[in-house]
């Protein structure tokens, strides 16, 4: 049987390519104004203030322990185990997340009937709660739970529900939070915790999100590239665009000449390919700019 192929997690090479021209408000403003078929590209740098935890460092480098493998994660029930003990805790966590001022800003700018489409890399769900409509996630979501065996649905807020009733007397320490619903736990924890199955058949539950080494759905790839081709600019919003799935989005901006630009605290790996970068807080200039230009207009 030959091994399985080796799967790392993407990282920033900071010294590799040019950086993107540095941008001002004014220029952010002016490229929102101009754009009125805008595609945002949204990542982990956005839901900060929401107090979910980012991946990454304004450098691009991994700042959390390695994610669990979709691969692993479906040939082994050990981590299967390890995974729904952290997202006990995590979930917790992701429950108590409310949008912040740039998801409320992206919203009202969609129903100002200013942005085609936004594309998320989060699974947090935010852009909805705030009221985007227009919402492709890119990721999946970690509301939404499914069976891998007869595909039966359920909302996680109810897999929470039957989590707690299989597991009364389980109390490990949380060591701290990671992004996207997972805690940290001492690995004496894991053996003492039941995982739910599924009630349907019995079968192996997992959250409807993309793990590393899992490959996007077509048909949210298709509706991505029909996005853009709908769209006249792209904006890109609180990632590092260190995994190819949202980097790719911008190659392919690219290819069909739309303009390009960025808000983010740090290199990203497509600052190549960036008409400009603003820097600094994104959540800050993207609220300041779309209620300036909403208030103008």
């Amino acid at each position: 049987m030959p091994a399985p192929a080796l799967i790392r997690i993407p990282t920033l090479n900071p010294t590799q390519g040019r950086e993107a021209p540095q941008g001002s408000h004014d220029q952010l403003m002016d490229f929102l104004d101009k754009h009125p078929r805008l595609l945002v590209l949204t990542g982990a740098g956005l839901s900060t203030q929401s107090g979910i935890p980012a991946y990454r460092d304004a450098s691009g480098q991994w700042l959390r322990r390695d994610p669990i493998l979709y691969q692993d994660f479906m040939r082994c029930a050990i981590t299967r185990r390890r995974y729904w003990a952290r997202s006990f805790f995590g979930w917790q966590l992701m429950q108590q997340a409310r949008p912040n001022r740039a998801h409320h800003a992206l919203a009202h700018f969609e129903q100002a009937g200013r942005i085609s489409r936004l594309i998320t890399q989060n699974v947090d769900g935010l852009h909805r709660a705030a009221g985007s409509q227009q919402v492709i996630e890119l990721h999946g979501r970690l509301s939404a739970v499914s069976c891998q065996h007869c595909g039966n649905a359920l909302e996680r807020d109810l897999l929470q529900q039957q989590m707690a009733a299989l597991n009364p007397d389980w109390q490990p320490d949380v060591l701290g939070y990671n992004p996207d619903g997972d805690a940290e736990l001492d690995a004496s924890a894991y053996p003492g915790f039941n995982v739910v199955p599924c009630t349907v058949c019995g079968g192996d539950l997992k959250p409807d999100v993309v793990f590393f080494g899992e490959t996007v759905p077509k048909a949210r790839l298709a509706m991505i590239d029909q996005a853009l081709t709908a769209s006249d600019a792209l904006l890109v919003v609180g990632t590092s665009l260190v995994v190819m799935s949202g980097y790719r989005i911008v190659r392919e901006a690219r290819r069909l000449d739309l303009p390009v630009a960025a808000i983010n605290d740090g290199r990203t790996r497509a600052d190549d390919l960036l008409d400009f970068k603003l820097g600094g807080d994104c959540v800050d200039a993207l609220d300041r700019a779309v209620n300036t230009i909403l208030t103008q207009s």
